[in-house]
């Protein structure tokens, strides 16, 4: 542990806070050390051409919310939709029902008829209300 640390005399301290204003004293040592320019030239010196330009792309540790939200979004969505899934295999329920009824009791054809497209529109509203749902959660909120 001792051999990974580094020591940083005051003189270095105060020449790096005049050089990066205060907030180079609310970084961690090491993240100050290796942003001076002659730490950059010495590591850009040992990598090839291609990384050494991604070693010059500033640091970002904050998390945009906004990808957050999205992901969030598209999620809450994505599980609306199940919903949609279950209206189809309703309507198929409804409609092999159908032609069971009708197959045991010929009769009973008009009536029959009347019921399954009740269960259908009841089955098909449910799936629209959920598809209504995904996309309210897309874009309204």
């Amino acid at each position: 542990v001792h051999s990974c640390s580094f020591y940083i005399s005051c003189s270095e301290i105060c020449l790096l806070q005049l050089r990066g204003g205060s907030r180079v004293l609310a970084r961690p040592v090491s993240v100050s050390v290796f942003n001076r320019p002659e730490a950059r030239s010495e590591q850009q010196t040992l990598l090839p051409v291609g990384e050494a330009s991604l070693l010059t792309r500033g640091f970002q540790t904050s998390a945009v919310s906004r990808d957050i939200d999205t992901a969030a979004k598209f999620i809450g969505a994505g599980a609306a939709t199940v919903g949609v899934a279950g209206s189809g295999a309703g309507i198929g329920t409804v409609f092999g029902s159908l032609i069971i009824g009708y197959a045991r009791n010929p009769s009973l054809k008009q009536q029959l008829f009347s019921y399954a497209i009740l269960g259908f529109a009841l089955s098909e509203a449910m799936g629209l209300f959920c598809l209504m749902v995904a996309f309210l959660i897309l874009f309204a909120m």
